[in-house]
């Protein structure tokens, strides 16, 4: 294994890049950043003796080896932006207390370096492969997985086996199905109480921590108090003409992959409206948003509260509502379990939906991803790790959605280690040194064992 120095400059030649997404320029799909990380990635790996293909900037890849099949390691040299709260350079590459700063350094510019570093290694001690093993570098993971759609599209070859270092060890095997949806109805309004306008949550995939309803209500009505509602009868400058009340609902917000663990905002507004005597087609709509939504949290109203032993229960995340005396929308974004389609769910909530009266569309779909505990692939993966570590932790289900899913054959394994810190896409996000020589004899083993299976 060659000295850390070497692994420190290599890196800070990536770090050094802020790779961005910005408009596309002529040849820069993404934008100059992520051009330039993968132009210098390429020239690493090209002085490493290696073979290397660029497929026009939307992602690249080296690889090493002789046969007719290919195993992968899937990374990102794309990153968030470095946001406010720094205490050193976000793109330098600071070293200090053992660990090397920088936005990328765990997430994931950090493992696609060590996974280079571990091929060479392959490639200097001369071991015999079975298999041509592949290091592809992605430049959207971050802002779509847009990069392997191309990667797929345009002639990339699918790995018989491969890897992203771009999640958590032990292993996850599982990734729950992931739909977004936008349903949106008119309405009309008859009575004395009325609502103006409605409004909770700004990204589907976040349980909102407040949501509002201006009402115009009658002189002297009685609203009736409840928990987390605040009743205000201030003028503000973002009322609608004729509002006199304002009724917030005040939550708690939580992960869309795991709304339970927060307060729904949204839902708590729809439930107390509900009990106020609105009129007409306001009505229904209120009745129905708190019937079908509400507090819940599996899709019961919908008829889809699916479950396995896997992974547990479907999720419904209400992430944004958005509505006018006239008009209003609402977007969700529910997680199906790993071993149930989105035929068992998606279906039956449109068909609510519309019977109500309501229109739709899906904004967003991913497939869930299972590979089951036993299979030889997981099994192989599990028998790295732990010889290499001794930790027997399981292998893991989640709610969310790796880099995984944009390639078939692959899972998600490593980079972060049980019990370490999540620093990615935050302030001062780093990477011990001690992990980056970890997690390189890892990357080593796991690929000498795909090539070799």
């Amino acid at each position: 294994m060659t000295d850390m120095n070497e692994r420190i400059e290599t890196l800070r030649r990536v770090i050094r890049i802020r790779s961005v997404q910005e408009a596309a320029e002529p040849g820069k799909p993404y934008g100059p950043g992520p051009a330039a990380a993968l132009g210098e990635a390429l020239k690493i790996a090209d002085e490493m003796g290696f073979k290397t293909v660029n497929m026009s900037n939307h992602c690249g890849y080296a690889e090493y080896g002789s046969g007719d099949e290919m195993v992968m390691v899937l990374g990102h040299l794309d990153v968030v932006p470095e946001g406010e709260g720094w205490s050193v350079p976000p793109y330098e590459g600071v070293v200090k207390d053992g660990k090397i700063y920088g936005r990328g350094t765990a997430d994931d510019k950090g493992p696609v370096i060590e996974a280079l570093f571990a091929l060479r290694d392959i490639k200097e001690s001369g071991a015999a492969l079975k298999r041509r093993i592949r290091v592809v570098f992605g430049v959207n993971e971050e802002t779509g997985c847009e990069d392997m759609e191309y990667y797929k599209e345009n002639g990339g070859e699918i790995p018989v086996m491969g890897i992203t270092p771009d999640a958590c060890y032990p292993l996850i095997n599982g990734e729950k199905g992931i739909l977004v949806e936008t349903y949106e109805r008119d309405y009309t309004q008859s009575g004395s109480l009325k609502i103006l306008s409605i409004h909770g949550g700004t990204a589907f995939n976040v349980a909102p921590a407040s949501a509002e309803a201006w009402i115009a209500a009658p002189e002297g009505f009685e609203f009736p108090k409840a928990d987390r509602i605040t009743i205000s009868y201030e003028k503000s400058e973002k009322a609608p003409a004729g509002a006199n009340v304002c009724i917030r609902a005040e939550g708690r917000s939580a992960h869309g992959s795991m709304p339970e663990k927060g307060i729904n905002a949204n839902g708590l507004l729809v439930n107390y409206l509900a009990k106020l005597p609105f009129e007409g087609e306001a009505k229904d709509v209120i009745t129905f948003l708190s019937e079908k939504i509400g507090a819940q949290y599996h899709g019961e109203g919908f008829g889809v509260d699916l479950h396995d032993d896997v992974s547990g229960w479907l999720v419904n995340n209400w992430g944004v509502m958005d509505g006018s005396e006239s008009h209003i929308s609402v977007t969700l974004n529910y997680r199906y379990p790993v071993t149930f389609r989105k035929e068992d769910c998606q279906p039956k909530v449109q068909a609510v939906f519309e019977a109500a009266g309501w229109s739709g569309k899906t904004i967003m779909q991913e497939n869930a991803l299972y590979v089951p505990e036993d299979s030889p692939f997981v099994q192989l993966l599990l028998s790295v790790y732990r010889k290499e570590t001794g930790d027997m932790s399981e292998p893991m289900c989640i709610g969310g959605g790796t880099y995984a899913k944009s390639i078939p054959n692959c899972l998600a394994f490593g980079a972060m280690f049980p019990g370490d810190p999540e620093v990615e896409h935050l302030p001062d996000e780093f990477l011990p040194l001690d992990r980056f020589e970890q997690n390189e004899k890892i990357l080593k083993e796991a690929m000498l064992a795909m090539a070799n299976a």
